[in-house]
């Protein structure tokens, strides 16, 4: 079992987190209209997934024809590069939550730029006031904190007590984020899903804070080419089916839209862009390691990032946050690191940690065998001499005498 830093309390908080999410879905998950849904999305990811470099370049003419400024990004260096180009002259800059953003290392490169980063979603709020920095679910990112230690976290911040009531934290953390914002010329969001035939983006979230950034004067959106699907009903498919798995519940509070800047034509019909909302969208479409799991695993691009994997994964709710990568948690997170990063990077996310249980594949909406993939990047671990002295020691006492025992 490999070391983790994350605290007893923290597991206790986030394994009640899960409970109490795996009981708001049972019944959506035990339903004929779910079971419809997950083998319709199962087919538009199969199929998004082949035809990902066709689809990649319908996006690129879709979006461009309905003025939206594209930039493709081959890793993350690259992404932060142009990024950067945009934000540049920002002292503030706003951020819904996004895994994408935090595969690249946008946090890392504001503070070393001096850039502001104002994190609006509540929990990804919370965690950027803790010191660890590290989210517990793609959806719900403080679940391994609870009220005690979020009331306490905010006293320290605001230099005032604050109770451990619910309601007078999200008020408290709602009043720093809007006054906050007013400073923001620039928001940054993910996406759900790119429908390429519409050249349209379709973000999901229950707060409402996306629809705030993305009504900033400049909207950047960081999505991964994973992220392709044909159309927007098949887009709202997929969101579909992540929400209910994500959180229980068979609709988001929002649904957003992006197929251009903010619009007008009612002036003689004369088309004018920035009325309300965003005047300047742009689009970073990410690669980062997708084309070569493409070639090398393309069932590990199938996830639509629900985190249902990680909810009853028995390693996940003993280590937490060290069991994966980045934002991209558990065995998932393990299999997807080797292709954002490298053979080394896999290896320390757990990658023989893994009991190759399949509980992650059973609890899967589009039933990702991870498990397998693991064990086919473990044989590639094993062959290029990156595994555990313990196995090897194990593997010497066979040849010697037979067996693994002394």
């Amino acid at each position: 079992m490999m070391k983790t830093n994350i605290k007893e309390s923290e597991i206790q908080a986030m394994n009640k987190s899960f409970r109490i999410l795996n009981e708001r879905r049972k019944k959506l998950l035990d339903n004929s209209q779910t079971e419809k849904l997950k083998k319709q999305v199962k087919k538009i990811r199969e199929y998004s997934i082949n035809h990902l470099d066709d689809l990649k370049e319908l996006a690129f003419k879709r979006l461009r024809d309905n003025g939206i400024e594209v930039i493709y990004a081959s890793d993350a260096n690259e992404a932060l590069k142009a990024i950067y180009g945009i934000v540049k002259d920002e002292k503030y800059v706003a951020k819904s939550k996004s895994n994408t953003a935090s595969e690249i290392g946008i946090t890392d490169l504001f503070k070393e730029k001096g850039i502001k980063l104002i994190e609006t979603d509540l929990g990804d709020r919370i965690v950027q006031f803790t010191t660890k920095k590290k989210s517990s679910h793609p959806i719900g990112p403080a679940a391994h904190l609870n009220i005690g230690d979020i009331a306490e976290l905010l006293s320290k911040k605001f230099k005032k007590h604050v109770n451990e009531d619910p309601q007078e934290i999200l008020n408290l953390v709602r009043q720093d984020v809007l006054e906050e914002i007013e400073s923001c010329n620039v928001g940054i969001t993910g996406a759900n899903s790119l429908a390429a035939e519409d050249g349209s983006l379709v973000m999901v979230h229950n707060e409402g804070n996306i629809s705030l950034v993305s009504m900033l004067n400049t909207h950047i959106i960081i999505v991964g080419i994973d992220k392709l699907v044909r159309t927007i009903e098949e887009a709202i498919s997929v969101v579909k089916l992540e929400t209910i798995y994500a959180t229980g519940k068979t609709v988001p509070a929002y649904m957003n839209v992006i197929s251009s800047p903010s619009k007008t034509a009612d002036i003689e019909q004369i088309l004018l862009n920035g009325m309300y909302g965003a005047s300047r969208v742009v689009v970073v479409l990410l690669d980062n390691g997708r084309s070569k799991a493409l070639k090398d695993c393309p069932e590990s691009l199938f996830c639509i990032g629900c985190g249902s994997c990680i909810v009853t994964c028995p390693i996940y709710n003993i280590l937490g946050y060290d069991f994966g990568y980045n934002r991209y948690l558990g065995g998932r997170g393990v299999v997807f690191s080797r292709y954002l990063r490298n053979e080394q990077i896999c290896y320390d996310s757990g990658l023989f940690t893994c009991t190759l249980c399949g509980q992650c594949t059973l609890d899967c909406p589009l039933e990702i065998h991870t498990n397998h993939l693991i064990q086919e990047l473990r044989c590639e671990s094993v062959n290029s001499g990156l595994f555990k002295d313990k196995h090897r020691k194990t593997a010497q006492k066979i040849k010697r005498n037979g067996s693994p025992f002394s």
